[in-house]
This record gives structure tokens, sequence and C-alpha cells, in this order.
């Protein structure tokens, strides 16, 4: 099995409400083709209060995320022709997940919004460092930071094998992370340190100081979105 992931633009003036219940309707269209599992990831009103955690240097930001798991990406074709006519524009990738933190107990499979957020990080690796070693510092290294220092309930690395779609930005990976709802607008929340001002300032340099053995912040990308799933 191979997972797809679409970054998607809604058509101008669309509200994040339709544009949600529409692609709702899409993904149930794409099990029907033979997908098996959908998860749609949406920048819409019940994600507002983290606006201020957005980050974007690559422009047109998009306006929702469709992750696909099917048989095979060859035959991708065929669940495209079902997305183009609800979006405006849409790129899309393969990729090679790895779940450190599985949180299938908390994402209904019916198309339900998972509770918190679900905040999404495409990166850019740093010319500076070598592939393989950049995979060693994020994967190796950096995951544990990130999970000791947060609140994540989810969290999925995506790294990007290839583009599926003409002209794709490159990207060379794509992160998933679940956050419980005070998150959006409580630091300490976020971090993992409720009640604890000293905690979050320990967690927030730990992260910050990971983070910059491979990251450089003018070439990533931070999206706080909803979290829809539908599986067959």
């Amino acid at each position: 099995m191979e997972k797809l992931i679409y970054p998607l633009w809604s058509h101008p003036g669309e509200s994040p409400g339709a544009l949600r219940e529409r692609l709702l309707g899409v993904s149930r269209a794409l099990l029907e083709a033979g997908a098996h599992h959908v998860r749609l990831s949406v920048v819409d009103e019940a994600v507002a209060a983290a606006a201020p955690l957005r980050q974007t240097n690559s422009k047109p930001a998009w306006d929702a995320l469709l992750s696909l798991w099917v048989d095979t990406a060859v035959w991708r074709e065929r669940f495209e022709a079902l997305l183009a006519p609800h979006v405006a524009r849409y790129h899309g990738y393969l990729v090679c997940e790895s779940e450190p933190i599985r949180h299938a107990a908390r994402a209904p499979g019916d198309g339900s919004r998972v509770e918190g957020m679900c905040q999404v990080v495409f990166l850019q690796r740093p010319p500076r460092i070598a592939h393989e070693e950049w995979i060693r510092v994020w994967q190796g290294s950096h995951t544990q930071v990130a999970i000791d220092t947060q609140s994540t309930f989810g969290y999925r690395q995506n790294v990007v094998i290839r583009a599926l779609t003409y002209a794709a930005p490159h990207y060379d990976a794509i992160v998933e992370e679940n956050f419980p709802a005070a998150a959006m607008s409580d630091p300490n929340a976020f971090y993992d340190a409720v009640g604890d001002d000293a905690k979050r300032d320990a967690n927030l340099k730990a992260m910050i100081d990971s983070c910059v053995r491979f990251i450089d912040f003018d070439r990533i990308d931070v999206t706080p979105t909803s979290e829809y799933n539908l599986s067959r």
C-alpha cells in the first residue's frame, strides 16, 4: 500500500466550511473508487484560534490537505479525476509514512472531526546538510525531543519520495502533529506545561535548539488544521 498527499487550494471566495463539506463528499467518493483510507485536513473555522501559529513561506498557502492510502500510485489518475473538479489547484506527492505516536483510538473513521488541531508542517532540507544526515538528525534524534516537549497525541512523519504532479514545489517531508484544543491558544498547553511556566520555557528552548539543527525557519510552512478521517 502507498500513501499519497495532496495540498489543495480552494476556489476564490469559497468559505472554509463550504470547502470542507465538499471535500468530505469527495473523500467518500475516493473510498468508493478504491482508496482504503482518506484523511482530510482543512484550515476551517474550528482552528481560527490557532491562526497566530501559522507560518507561510511557500505562497500561495494551501487551504486543505488530502491524504490517500491506495494499493498503488500507478493508478492515481482515477482519484485525481474525482478531486480535480472540486478545487482550484492541487499538487501530489508520494510519501513514506512513519508514525511515532498513533492516535487511531481518537480518530473516528466516519468523517467526524478529530479533537483539537492537526498541525501540518512542510519541510525543505537545508542545503547545508546532506540528506542522510538530515534524516538521521530528524528521525533519529529530534523525534524524541518533539515527543518529550510537546502535548501531541498523534505524530506522523512523511518523507517525500517524489512529486506526482507537474511543477509541484519541492519538499523533503510533511509532518502531521495532533494537539489538544487548548494548545491552539495556550503556549503552556502546547509545550505540555500547563501551570508551569518554567517547564514551558525549558521545553520551548529544547524544541528550538533541536529544530535549528535540521530546519531553516525561512524554508518551513506550518499550518494548523482540523482533521477528518474516513475509512472503508
